[in-house]
């Protein structure tokens, strides 16, 4: 079993992670920060449906803005009703990262 971990370590984990949190935290508009969510929701949507949807693609594929349409695309044409509800809630995400 793991030893309990002594106040010292507790304090001192918490000041590095107090001070790397506010040097990490960044500015984003909206858009920015829209565009960042409908990447990361394809790329979890590729992952999901990778054997139903995207079983032709590169394994190691890595989604960029750019091609969230195609993975929209995809999960249209390829999925069931549960990928066609996703696609829809990614092209909603997509649409207002570019507005």
């Amino acid at each position: 079993m793991s030893e309990p971990i002594s106040e010292a370590v507790k304090t001192y984990l918490r000041e590095i992670g107090a001070k790397g949190g506010r040097k990490s935290r960044r500015r984003l508009d909206p858009a920015q920060a829209r565009r960042m969510v409908a990447v990361r929701e394809a790329r979890r949507a590729f992952r999901d449906y990778k054997t139903q949807c995207f079983w032709s693609f590169d394994p190691e594929w890595n989604i960029q803005h750019e091609q969230v349409p195609l993975v929209i695309r995809t999960l249209r044409d390829e999925g069931n009703a549960q990928a066609f509800a996703l696609a829809k809630r990614l092209h909603q995400l997509h649409a207002a990262g570019e507005a």
